[in-house]
């Protein structure tokens, strides 16, 4: 297998990672608003991602330093391309990661509840403009002989890309409520489950238009095979959550966007930045990427460190995998 090849894959399963990982807990922030009755709930909604959610975002660190590293000319251009967007993302970002730190600073209502916002609006907008920076890059985007992009932000609103935002952030929703069904106990579990039984409906709607609108437009088995898996998955998870079986519902809404990231990249490869301005000026996997040599340096580092990561992160879920409730939040913090 070509290194180019490997380091396409290695970059894919960076960022399926990230969008399973980070899904729940951008879910979760958006639901702070909406499921917690009061203070000792809200903090139990943020505890539940309190030791994660800054580990969950080194899935994005690294996949970004190895498109940067392993694909410098797809680097350059999607970030110049879509500097607003993500620019947009970063902002919101870094204000969520503050806003997780300082919220409980001072003993002062309205300074917890600007800081919720923070969190809520933190959350949502990367749940939405992921999906629309994703389908964009797979729709195809103006790009010239120089592989710079041509067109403008009012290029990356179109319909396609705006269902592709709905999606994700419809997806995360439900799956940071089945996250929270999981890790509560209590009334905040009840809502968890009733939320994620509604919204599912919508995303499950939103989910079989984007991959079948996908799966036409690419025409390709492998991308109606990941389609039809991410599909199943999210059902199956719905229904394990109707029957309060938290631990199959997480499953299932892991493996429904962990299959859509997927389907995303086989519907790209060989490629991994389409110009619809001519075919002949697409990026791909073999005219973006850096030297043989560089690829095999970063291949040895990969080989070494990726386990140790890894294995890291699924010990710091390991130790924090109990669930928790109001009674758990001492009196002092409401």
């Amino acid at each position: 297998m070509e290194l180019t090849t490997i380091w396409f894959i290695l970059i894919a399963f960076l960022f399926v990672g990230y969008f399973v990982l980070e899904g729940f807990d951008f879910g979760v922030g958006m639901l702070v608003g909406l499921l917690a009755k009061d203070e000792r709930e809200r903090r139990v909604l943020i505890n539940t991602i309190g030791p994660l959610w800054d580990g969950n975002e080194v899935w994005l660190l690294v996949g970004g330093g190895a498109m940067f590293a392993a694909f410098p000319e797809w680097y350059a251009t999607l970030f110049s391309g879509f500097y607003l967007p993500l620019f947009i993302i970063l902002v919101a970002l870094i204000i969520r990661g503050v806003a997780f730190e300082y919220r409980g600073k001072r003993d002062d209502q309205a300074w917890r509840d600007r800081w919720d916002w923070a969190i809520i609006v933190g959350s949502f907008l990367p749940a939405l403009l992921w999906g629309i920076a994703f389908a964009n890059i797979v729709r195809g985007v103006p790009i010239d002989a120089d592989f710079e992009y041509t067109g403008g932000f009012f290029n990356l609103l179109n319909p396609y890309a705006l269902l592709g935002g709905l999606l994700t952030l419809t997806v995360f929703l439900v799956h940071g409520a089945v996250f929270i069904a999981l890790k509560t106990v209590g009334d905040i579990r009840d809502r968890a489950h009733a939320f994620a039984q509604k919204v599912g409906g919508v995303a499950a709607v939103l989910a079989v238009l984007f991959i079948g609108w996908t799966g036409v437009v690419q025409g390709d088995l492998a991308v109606w095979v990941a389609g039809a898996v991410a599909a199943v998955a999210f059902l199956g998870g719905l229904a394990a959550s109707l029957r309060e079986r938290d631990g199959w519902a997480f499953v299932g809404t892991a493996v429904a966007i962990a299959a859509v990231v997927a389907m995303l990249f086989l519907a790209l490869f060989p490629d991994v930045m389409p110009s619809s301005t001519d075919a002949a000026f697409n990026l791909t996997t073999e005219n973006a990427s850096s030297t043989p040599y560089t690829l095999r340096i970063m291949t040895w580092v990969a080989a070494c460190f990726t386990p140790i990561v890894i294995g890291y992160q699924a010990w710091s879920y390991w130790v924090f995998r109990k669930r928790i409730g109001v009674n758990n939040i001492p009196a002092a913090l409401h």
